[in-house]
């Protein structure tokens, strides 16, 4: 607790605890429009589902910290090689998420937008089957968010700046214990926060608006 206290008093924690901020929402913001673009794309594209559908579920099962050896030599130690590092951890959950949304859309939906005149592609889109699958993308969005920060502390163990994952390294190699648990306890707590006042609520919403059952959310 001194430790966790002294930290936030000369502002390292802080300091850290922004920086990882920044990175992962930058990071999530990028995972979230790849995923849901490659996602559509291939419910919708028979061709690309059944030729590069397979390689997203299995990039899905890669450690996004295998893509830390590329990002060093393609970006270096710096804050690209964690942005990118961390987004690659979520776009893939991202687009299984997105594809199996517009996949599931009940095809009366569709047919019925269709004998009430939104014939055109465009409109049926953004007008039919979007809504249609949000429940499914906020989903997807909730479990890439769970992703990223996976993938953030697991980049930012090696690259240069400020954030938790560099604190977290450096507690290691001071052998300080106390800090790295501050570490731990400062990502469980952010990870808390964001899933229950944000995700869940949003997903419970959406989910009752439907008329979906929510209490397994």
């Amino acid at each position: 607790m001194q430790t966790f206290y002294d930290g936030f008093a000369d502002g390292r924690l802080l300091d850290a605890t922004l920086g990882s901020l920044r990175r992962i929402l930058i990071a999530f913001a990028l995972s979230c429009v790849i995923g849901m673009t490659l996602g559509v794309l291939f419910a919708r594209v028979r061709l690309l589902d059944e030729t590069f559908g397979f390689v997203v579920v299995a990039l899905q099962t890669v450690p996004s910290i295998a893509w830390l050896p590329f990002a060093i030599i393609w970006f270096g130690l710096n804050d690209f090689a964690v942005v990118f590092i961390t987004t690659i951890g979520a776009t893939w959950t991202m687009t299984i998420a997105s594809r199996s949304g517009i996949k599931n859309i009940p095809p009366i939906y569709l047919k019925s937008a269709q004998m009430f005149g939104t014939g055109r592609r465009f409109r049926l889109f953004y007008q039919i089957m979007i809504p249609a699958a949000i429940p499914q993308l906020i989903t997807g969005m909730r479990m890439a968010w769970a992703f990223a920060w996976r993938a953030l502390v697991s980049g930012e163990l090696i690259a240069r700046g400020i954030g938790l994952g560099q604190l977290l390294e450096e507690g290691r190699s001071l052998g300080d214990t106390s800090i790295m648990l501050c570490i731990v306890l400062v990502i469980a707590i952010l990870g808390t926060i964001s899933d229950h006042l944000v995700f869940k609520r949003m997903e419970n919403r959406i989910w009752k608006q439907y008329g979906l059952n929510t209490t397994s959310a």
